[in-house]
């Protein structure tokens, strides 16, 4: 099944120099390669860990809308049973939610036990370094989201695509999935707009004790 690339997205580019930009680009892609390689044991590990937990793959794959609206394929550790996408909306009915942007279930039935620890902690996000090095993604930035919820952005909204997603970022550090979404979508259009290196250093500092805290984090 092909791709579903989302269209008409504005043109919203930073205020930065090109330079900044290929720097940060140069610098996160260095860091991730570095991070896969140091950690390695580490994620050889817990990919047995998940494949005994429960059946099925230990990395899950899924399509993802990046910059610009181009669609992309993000990895992650499989957090949930094999057949998580197939009892979505069964699932969503039962709690009385629909399908939305930045829709989270704080007790999803469908997470497994493995799966329950490593989102409390991220490291389900880890293998997304990979993505990082592929320069589909950025250590720092919007999450990405699936084509269905991109899809019911406004235009304001769509200026979020005007970045690479990332792995951390503004509302990642200040409550995750606890903020409601137009806070979330404040805080990422307030990153857009004020781009900077020392910006992404600063998340990144404070990316770890968002991590221990783990509010926010199901």
């Amino acid at each position: 099944m092909p791709p579903t690339l989302v269209r008409d997205v504005p043109s919203a580019p930073l205020r930065v120099h090109p330079s900044q930009c290929a720097a940060k680009s140069v610098l996160e892609r260095t860091a991730a390669a570095a991070g896969l390689l140091v950690l390695s044991p580490f994620l050889a590990v817990v990919g047995i860990i998940v494949r005994c937990d429960s059946p099925g793959r230990a990395l899950y794959w899924q399509e993802r809308i990046g910059h610009c609206g181009r669609p992309f394929r993000m990895c992650k550790f499989r957090t949930m049973t094999q057949d998580a996408e197939v009892h979505l909306a069964e699932v969503l009915t039962a709690q009385g939610m629909t399908l939305g942007p930045l829709y989270k279930l704080k007790a999803d039935p469908r997470v497994t036990r493995v799966g329950a620890f490593l989102r409390r902690y991220s490291i389900d996000e880890l293998p997304q370094l990979w993505n990082v090095v592929r320069g589909e993604m950025s250590l720092v930035g919007p999450r990405p989201q699936v084509a269905a919820e991109v899809n019911t952005y406004t235009d304001e909204v769509r200026r979020r695509l005007s970045v690479k997603p990332g792995m951390t970022g503004l509302w990642q550090v200040n409550g995750r999935s606890d903020l409601c979404w137009d806070e979330a979508v404040r805080l990422d259009l307030q990153y857009v707009e004020n781009w900077s290196l020392l910006l992404d250093l600063n998340i990144l500092w404070h990316t770890p004790r968002a991590v221990r805290r783990s509010a926010g984090a199901y």
